[in-house]
């Protein structure tokens, strides 16, 4: 009898997951594609095919699944950036494939979370508390940066001349801006970009990154 207590509580709390998940990805596509105040809970329930009160079983407010959905996939984010922290030192080419390697997760992260990263990247500058949130996630990537360059300095794979916050800077920026033409201007089709696949876009971004417009 305990095992099939167990068996029956395990399947209810895979279905509680399940619902929570479909409502968050149900949220992030409506918020991506309408704006947060273009999105009520009402929208949410109605595509999810679940009552409100269901809705407010696992989310207090609209605000709040916002907030999670933030935390939960900016999260995966900087975990994808994070990965460019070098543990010893090497030759330039072997940091032009790290790198490389580094762009071609950072925008299969991108492609398949593309409705997170417009909202991250266009903002929800009407809504203080949420874009508050947002803006903390990205510098929380620009710090990464930071602490992947800071690395690459310490194993002397960069120079010491370099200016580890303002180089993040830039590599924030030059990420954001070809993310944003490669996923989201692609359908207004003004993207230089499209077509590209994550490993196309990140061998022409390291490539830039590395050996600038002269391509040396």
């Amino acid at each position: 009898m305990k095992e099939v207590k167990r068996i029956l509580s395990s399947k209810t709390n895979h279905k509680k997951l399940d619902r929570k998940s479909q409502l968050i990805d149900i949220a992030l596509e409506l918020f991506a594609t309408n704006g947060f105040e273009g999105t009520k809970i009402s929208d949410i329930v109605a595509a999810a095919d679940v009552s409100q009160g269901t809705f407010y079983w696992y989310f207090k407010s609209k605000e709040s699944i916002v907030i999670e959905i933030i935390l939960l996939s900016g999260n995966e984010l900087l975990q994808v950036v994070g990965q460019g922290y070098r543990t010893t030192g090497g030759m330039v080419q072997e940091s032009v494939d790290a790198s490389r390697n580094l762009f071609v997760q950072l925008f299969n992260f991108a492609e398949k979370n593309r409705y997170f990263m417009e909202i991250l990247l266009k903002g929800m500058h009407f809504q203080p508390a949420i874009q508050r949130e947002l803006d903390a996630i990205r510098c929380d990537i620009q710090h990464a940066f930071t602490k992947n360059i800071k690395r690459a300095r310490e194993l002397q794979i960069l120079p010491e001349t370099t200016y580890p916050e303002r180089q993040a800077a830039f590599l924030l920026s030059l990420v954001e801006g070809v993310i944003t033409r490669w996923l989201i201007d692609k359908e207004k089709g003004k993207s230089p970009f499209e077509g590209m696949t994550p490993e196309e876009l990140a061998e022409e971004m390291v490539t830039f990154e590395f050996y600038g417009l002269m391509g040396i």
